[in-house]
């Protein structure tokens, strides 16, 4: 299994703080956020990662990780030249991952649990994770059949049939590739990661897991701070 990070986008939502700074790079408590990404790849068993930056603030990131040596993990880097959606950028990985899975975080997301046991038994296909929000309008919304089985993925629809959104990590075989290859961008302009997912759902190769614990996307300046509140009272959980 490999990992993959997508660390680009220019953070609008969290203006001034990222005039000069990629998002990710920006401090969720003790840690840059993107530490907590690669610990939460390493606590998976998961070390050879993929970073995708734009090309605004790609220094700062590779100032900041290096070749991955200090933290346990060998990375290597991609820029995405172009801001052309989430599927846009995992395109660019597939030289990286050859014919191995990959599990792919948004690079601001952040979780409480882990992905372990995830992982280790993950046999193929897709896997998309979920977790009941309050607003899911704004998020992929996944609605399921009576056993439970993943029905339908629709972005941000107006009437929502379920509160399940689809959060910012995903496990994919090989085959993703071949279907981000046959994707058109949307009316936005942008290839969709719900498209990639739902190609997965047509085939019958999609599986869904609904997370426990908190899930926190960090895209704006009251998220950044809820989520050190969040990471303090988990590292002092962890302390004991």
């Amino acid at each position: 299994m490999r990992g993959i990070i997508l660390a680009g986008g220019v953070g609008t939502r969290l203006l001034p703080l990222t005039m000069v700074h990629n998002k990710q790079t920006l401090p969720v408590y003790d840690k840059p956020m993107i530490f907590h990404l690669i610990d939460y790849m390493k606590e998976a068993g998961i070390i050879d990662i993929m970073v995708i930056t734009g090309r605004e603030h790609c220094g700062d990131v590779f100032s900041l990780l290096g070749s991955g040596i200090d933290l346990g993990v060998e990375l290597t880097y991609r820029v995405q030249e172009k801001a052309d959606g989430i599927a846009g950028a995992l395109h660019l990985c597939r030289n990286f991952a050859r014919q191995d899975p990959v599990t792919v975080i948004l690079g601001d997301n952040l979780f409480e649990h882990g992905i372990k046991d995830c992982v280790k038994s993950y046999i193929g296909g897709a896997m998309v994770f979920t977790k009941e929000v309050p607003d899911p309008e704004r998020f992929g919304v996944v609605s399921f059949d009576e056993n439970n089985k993943v029905t339908k993925i629709i972005e941000k629809p107006s009437h929502p049939e379920t509160n399940h959104a689809a959060v910012g990590l995903y496990i994919y075989d090989h085959q993703v590739w071949d279907i981000i290859e046959e994707l058109t961008p949307s009316a936005r302009g942008e290839y969709e990661i719900t498209d990639v997912n739902q190609a997965f759902l047509n085939l019958g190769q999609l599986h869904c897991n609904k997370i426990k614990g908190w899930w926190q996307d960090t895209g704006t300046i009251e998220s950044l701070y809820e989520a050190t509140l969040l990471m303090k009272k988990l590292r002092e959980k962890q302390d004991g």
